[in-house]
């Protein structure tokens, strides 16, 4: 029997916090993906707190409504996620998938006085002039005020390099979030490793870096089948993901 939408999903987010903690690019029992389950993108899926991403199952994701706001008061929701991720999935209908991580090489581009991320080879340039960056953290994002800010520097965009603090990307699906996150990490770490030797860059042209980044904007199918590889050795790892 076919699984309904929500099913799958619920399998397709628990199988994305397990590839991420095989990874080691989690958060302790911190950090929050969410993904929507309605047309108009306000019912969503979140993990539920202080959760260590390894052990989540389909079955533990909390169904959550953007538009009502005593799920804030839910036990096993965290504040944080539900100021962000509420925001994001009631401002920014089309976002089908958020990921929000504070993985190593990526908060560190994150922490610089200018965060950016030139183009020096295929992976980086995926990212060019395609992130927007937000330079005003104060603190823990636990406000809806707050949520709405962020959700305003993703419009347009799908990538926000978070300075101080960490990176989100918003997808259409589970798939092409997850691969956009794990190629930004990469990316990054590539750039760190390169600025590290003390060496000039040599950094890729305009013409060039853009070319690139279309190029994999045309290949979403692509990011969809590494994700599909990736759960299903999650699956044959553990199968209580299902559950």
């Amino acid at each position: 029997m076919a699984l309904s939408h929500e099913d799958q999903t619920r399998i397709d987010l628990a199988a994305t916090f397990r590839i991420i903690a095989h990874l080691g690019m989690h958060e302790a029992v911190a950090n929050h993906f969410s993904a929507a389950v309605s047309a108009d993108g306000k019912q969503f899926l979140l993990n539920p707190k202080w959760k260590h991403f390894s052990r989540i199952r389909a079955s533990d994701l909390l169904l959550l409504n953007a538009d009502d706001s005593s799920c804030a008061d839910h036990p096993n929701v965290d504040a944080t996620a539900w100021s962000i991720h509420g925001q994001i999935h009631r401002l920014l209908p089309q976002t089908r998938a958020v990921l929000h991580l504070h993985p190593v090489y990526t908060t560190s581009v994150a922490c610089l006085a200018t965060p950016h991320i030139p183009p020096i080879d295929q992976n980086t340039a995926r990212y060019f002039n395609r992130v927007a960056v937000d330079e005003l953290y104060g603190g823990m994002a636990d406000t809806e005020a707050e949520g709405a800010r962020l959700a305003g520097l993703l419009d347009g965009k799908s990538r926000l390099l978070m300075g101080n603090h960490g990176v989100m990307v918003t997808a259409g699906s589970i798939g092409e979030a997850f691969d956009d996150i794990w190629t930004l990490e990469r990316a990054c770490q590539i750039l760190v490793t390169a600025w590290s030797t003390g060496q000039p860059l040599r950094v890729l042209s305009d013409e060039v870096a853009e070319k690139t980044a279309r190029g994999w904007e045309g290949i979403a199918d692509f990011s969809r089948q590494h994700f599909e590889e990736m759960k299903q050795l999650m699956i044959d790892a553990d199968p209580s993901l299902l559950d």
